[in-house]
């Protein structure tokens, strides 16, 4: 924390050696939000672009942000969302019931050692059969592991919502994975 710290007021300063630590640091989790809302690899890679391209510019502030994950990620979602719009040439209020699909790229976990592939297999499966809404808020709540507080302030949903999201995603996976 105190590293975070440090780097922040390096960044703050416009140090770029700093900045880019920062990227490393958030850039994967960004990439997989943004990509389970476009379903596009070339379009999350440009959302990341633009998150940090907006960090840069509001680096004076970012010592002063407290859960910084949930404001990068908040970017990321609101940029999909933009995007999304103006390919569906949408009205101004798309809201998370609207995305129609939401798509997890495969991924390796820490727990990869101790799960083999064909279990992880069975795993990527199961989560491929919850409703994209659903999806989205566990894949935050268990992959990004931001509290659910945060996660409803980034989807604009109530914390009842997630709550309801991440309990169906369990109980899908639960029996899903005790029929495998």
């Amino acid at each position: 924390m105190e590293d975070l710290t440090r780097e922040l007021l390096l960044i703050a300063k416009g140090n770029e050696l700093a900045f880019n630590e920062f990227m490393n640091r958030y850039m994967e989790g960004i990439y997989y939000h943004a990509y389970g809302i476009l379903s596009n690899k070339e379009m999350a890679e440009e959302i990341v672009s633009d998150v940090f391209f907006e960090a840069w510019r509001n680096r004076k502030k970012l010592p002063e942000i407290n859960a910084l994950k949930t404001w990068l990620n908040t970017i990321a979602y609101r940029k999909a969302i933009s995007y999304l719009r103006k390919e569906k040439k949408h009205d101004k209020n798309l809201a998370v019931e609207e995305i129609t699909s939401f798509s997890l790229p495969e991924t390796e976990t820490p727990v990869d050692g101790i799960i083999n592939k064909e279990e992880m297999k069975m795993l990527n499966a199961a989560i491929d059969t919850l409703p994209p809404k659903c999806k989205h808020v566990f894949y935050l709540a268990k992959f990004e592991q931001l509290p659910y507080l945060e996660i409803a302030e980034i989807l604009e949903i109530s914390l009842a919502t997630v709550n309801y999201h991440v309990s169906t995603a369990m109980s899908v996976l639960k029996k899903k994975l005790a029929h495998a």
